[in-house]
């Protein structure tokens, strides 16, 4: 029987590029730059080469896209956002992509036509798709995915490298390469990852050795937010760094935001270790759909070890959801999660509601718990 068009790898990628597309179109600008970081990315590159003319909080990957963009677009502001809206409209392109392959080869066609057309409407609705740069860092997640999937380990390493280049995230790939390929294979999906990011940040130190560092330590740096380390801490604020001026100064970026931590993330990380250890020892995965549960788990034990939360992060967990869970928990807790994260940002902290964070935040770590617990159901 020939298969219907709705069921070719290449449908819902090319509905959501081209209902994004429609989108970018009919939406005035001044909407599409929204609450987002647009104009912050924009001013960012116009200050000149990332960790060698200035510090910033983001690895380099996106940093030099992003002055590359603002260099075809002349430096005219317009241009450079519908560039990069479109660009990280290519990478979600691409993400659904490679959750349509995986969803085809995990359920049955009824079932992964539901699940994928979920994912397809999620991505289209959530404005974090083009308000950062997240979305990058989640196609090279993916891509890493498949990459183990297919027990590509070049491939699936320089995902992660790719990845952890534009936000640190997909290394959480590396205990899932070691639990699922063979153990050759697991060197060398870790020697490509970890070699290109070293070489990487090796480079820039010998470059720039104050910017590179600087950058380095600027995370560290924003102390916690938007987590139940935050409301501890008494920290009711987001990630955001200082004014951009503070970038040409390297001694800004070693120093900490809000309150000083109540609890050093040194001190919580030692349990989620352990228990991250206890896991990975107890842990059967003897097909991919637990394969990806365990993913889920890693990612579910970061989250609630970090002292803080961005609500565009929930785009890691979204593909991860609908990939592994029962049917309705998959649909139930995507959307969930994805009505308390708008509540978050941009509903309660662009409107000054700080003092509504406890509910918001007490209410994702409850989910994110839960979604730990199914996830290590899955696999142990």
């Amino acid at each position: 029987m020939q298969t219907s068009i709705s069921q070719k790898n290449w449908f819902p990628p090319a509905v959501f590029f081209l209902a994004r597309l429609t989108m970018i179109i009919a939406i005035p600008l001044d909407g599409l730059q929204g609450l987002g970081d647009l104009k912050h990315f924009y001013n960012l590159a116009r200050i000149g080469w990332p960790y060698l003319d200035h510090w910033v909080e983001f690895p380099p990957l996106f940093p030099y896209l992003s002055l590359a963009i603002l260099k075809l677009a002349g430096s005219r502001e317009h241009v450079y956002d519908y560039l990069l809206v479109l660009f990280l409209t290519l990478a979600q392109t691409g993400t659904i992509y490679f959750v349509v392959r995986l969803s085809q080869e995990l359920f049955d066609a009824a079932e992964s036509q539901r699940r994928i057309w979920v994912y397809v409407l999620l991505s289209l609705c959530l404005v974090y798709g083009w308000w950062y740069f997240d979305p990058l860092a989640v196609f090279f997640v993916l891509l890493g995915v498949w990459g183990l999937y297919r027990q590509r380990a070049v491939m699936g390493g320089a995902a992660v490298a790719l990845g952890a280049l534009t936000k640190l995230f997909p290394l959480l790939l590396l205990p899932a390469a070691w639990k699922w390929i063979s153990k050759p294979k697991a060197v060398l999906f870790t020697c490509v990852a970890l070699g290109v990011l070293a070489a990487t940040y090796f480079a820039f130190y010998l470059a720039s050795p104050a910017y590179t560092l600087a950058s380095l330590a600027s995370q560290a740096s924003k102390g916690s937010w938007e987590t139940i380390w935050a409301l501890l801490d008494g920290n009711y604020l987001t990630g955001n760094l200082g004014p951009l001026i503070e970038r040409l100064d390297p001694a800004l970026a070693y120093r900490l935001r809000g309150n000083a931590p109540r609890i050093s993330p040194l001190v919580i990380l030692l349990p989620m270790l352990a228990l991250g250890a206890w896991i990975f020892w107890r842990a059967r995965l003897d097909n991919f759909h637990k394969a990806l549960a365990f993913i889920g788990l890693t990612w579910c034990i970061f989250y609630l070890w970090s002292p803080g939360w961005s609500p565009q992060w929930i785009l890691y967990l979204l593909p991860l959801i609908l990939l592994t869970l029962r049917e309705d928990q998959a649909i139930f807790l995507s959307f969930t999660l994805t009505l308390v994260n708008l509540l978050e940002w941009p509903v309660i902290l662009s409107r000054g509601y700080q003092d509504l964070l406890w509910v918001t935040i007490t209410f994702r770590t409850c989910l994110l718990i839960l979604l730990g617990w199914l996830w290590s159901r899955e696999i142990i």
